[in-house]
């Protein structure tokens, strides 16, 4: 019975990618980020709050109509029978910095959440790269079917996963140490035009940098047919 904790054949472990196993890496990146289309649905509630603030400076309004917008577009993905795990926590996100908005008044209020979210994202990222144990393997191990695999089976994968952390780490402080200084010494409508301007960049730049890591490193070892073909094997003997 093969270990979960051993290394396995070279074959296994450190053949080189093909061109197959890029389009897969690739695909399976838009598919945990939400692609195009939810990148582009997380910028919208946002993109309205701003717009209508930037107008009327209500900050009231601007939030419910954030809200009701992030709401409709959950509303529409259920009835086209489309995923709903990125739109969910869209308008999660959206309705704790409407909350925000709301209860403190102050517009920069429903930008505060995303904005203390995003920068803890950037310190976890950073600091679970630099003790070996990248928080980029955690969230995209099950994607590939890896689960935490790559810690002891697969250096390759180990490696690539540490530098394309660090990579979001320090792209997402960056972000923010732009963000912040915004958002304690400029007002409400230039923070929100900033950062609807830095939304989509880093994010794009982030996953680019993970696709060219993953890419170069060796594929995935797919412990999901591993137990599959220990347990048709067990049930071959038992039978």
């Amino acid at each position: 019975m093969t270990s979960l904790d051993k290394p396995t054949s070279p074959q296994s472990a450190d053949q080189a990618p093909s061109e197959d196993q890029k389009a897969v890496t690739q695909a399976a990146l838009f598919d945990a980020f939400g692609g195009i289309r939810g990148t582009v649905e997380t910028m919208l509630p946002g993109l309205l709050f701003v717009m209508i603030y930037t107008v009327n400076k209500d900050v009231k309004l601007s939030a419910i109509a954030a809200g009701a917008l992030a709401v409709l577009l959950v509303i529409v993905r259920l009835l086209r029978k489309d995923t709903v795990k990125h739109a969910f926590s869209g308008v999660f996100g959206v309705g704790v910095g409407v909350a925000f908005a709301l209860f403190t008044g102050s517009a920069k209020g429903f930008y505060l959440p995303g904005m203390i979210y995003g920068a803890g994202l950037g310190v976890a990222f950073t600091l679970s790269a630099l003790v070996g144990f990248p928080l980029l393997g955690v969230v995209l191990g099950p994607v590939f079917k890896e689960n935490l695999s790559w810690r002891t089976r697969n250096p390759g994968r180990k490696k690539a996963y540490t530098k394309a952390s660090l990579a979001w780490g320090l792209i997402f402080l960056a972000k923010y140490a732009i963000l912040f200084p915004l958002y304690w010494w400029g007002d409400a409508t230039q923070l929100g035009w900033v950062l609807i301007a830095l939304k989509l960049p880093p994010m794009v730049l982030a996953v680019y940098f993970t696709w060219v890591f993953l890419a170069k490193a060796p594929p995935p070892i797919d412990v999901i047919a591993e137990w599959e073909a220990k347990d048709a094997a067990a049930r071959e003997r038992g039978a």
